[in-house]
């Protein structure tokens, strides 16, 4: 008998490259006029309000102890304080697509710590599967490569490395200590709960201009939708898929964050689809696919 189908996993994986495809863009139009920290801090809070009404429907809102708590403020603090809000940051000085092709890198970054702590086996599949999709991501920005060199890009790479730091950390962190949650929306809302707290007071601390009359229509509609799309509904996805497959593959989905990235380029900016991109997005699926595939087990 073929194992059968799990479509809940196969929602969440699609949910994760999809949405998360699209943020790029919503940040890039969201820092346009409101400062990133604010960014990061509203789209938390709108994200924390949701869920909490959520919970309080279904009578779910409950405290359940100190080391709970903990690892949530920890995961919190590596996932969205830092991994999210820094990239927000980053997006100040480094084109969207530009800082989605650097944050491809995690996959690579988790893959390697998962070997390396003894997580998952080394094998030969996995890291061609990873090389190759990294290779059909740089395929895309080739011609733009020589950005990275750009000293007006130097601040905004350096965000964007805590960022992938903390990205990877959380990651792995949920991998090797995999506890059971019976309710990952109660979970996620001591997270956002958390990070917005600490990012209201990096946006205080940091951000030179406060004046909310200068925040256009255009940037607070992406900031809406961050919070309850790129936060609610895709971090929901993310810790659901965390449950059902391996860090490494989880984190693949980055490629397809780009290819979307793009896409969404073409759609709603006019810009062009190139061979280049055509023969990228087959190199970032043979990369997916190599890294994935298991086979299909019998059971008799």
């Amino acid at each position: 008998m073929i194992k059968k189908i799990d479509y809940k996993l196969i929602f969440a994986l699609g949910g994760v490259a999809l949405i998360w495809g699209t943020t790029y863009l919503g940040i890039r139009i969201a820092v346009h006029t409101i400062p990133p920290w604010f960014v990061a801090a509203i789209r938390q809070t709108i994200a924390s309000v949701i869920l909490l009404l959520i919970l309080l429907r279904k009578h779910e809102l409950t405290w359940k102890g100190w080391p709970h708590a903990r690892r949530q403020m920890l995961l919190s603090s590596l996932m969205i304080v830092v991994a999210n809000g820094m990239t927000t940051v980053a997006e100040q000085t480094i084109p969207s697509g530009l800082t989605s092709l650097l944050n491809a890198l995690t996959t690579l970054f988790v893959f390697i710590t998962c070997v390396a702590i003894g997580l998952q086996k080394p094998s030969l599949k996995g890291f061609l599967g990873v090389i190759i999709g990294f290779l059909g991501v740089a395929f895309i920005f080739r011609s733009g490569l020589n950005a990275l060199l750009d000293p007006n890009y130097k601040t905004g790479i350096l965000f964007l490395c805590f960022a992938i730091t903390g990205w990877t950390i959380g990651t792995v962190y949920i991998k090797k200590n995999n506890q059971p949650s019976d309710n990952i929306l109660l979970d996620l809302f001591y997270q956002f709960a958390f990070s917005a707290v600490a990012q209201f007071v990096l946006a205080f601390i940091f951000s030179d201009n406060r004046d909310v009359s200068l925040w256009s229509l255009n940037s607070m509609l992406a900031v809406t939708y961050l919070a309850i799309f790129g936060s609610v509904v895709a971090f929901f996805c993310y810790h659901y898929a965390l449950k059902k497959v391996s860090a490494t593959e989880v984190s693949m989905l980055t490629y397809f964050n780009t290819v979307i990235a793009l896409f969404l380029g073409w759609l709603i900016l006019d810009e062009i689809i190139t061979i280049d991109i055509l023969i990228a997005t087959v190199l970032i699926i043979i990369g997916v696919f190599i890294t994935n595939y298991k086979g299909t087990k019998q059971i008799d």
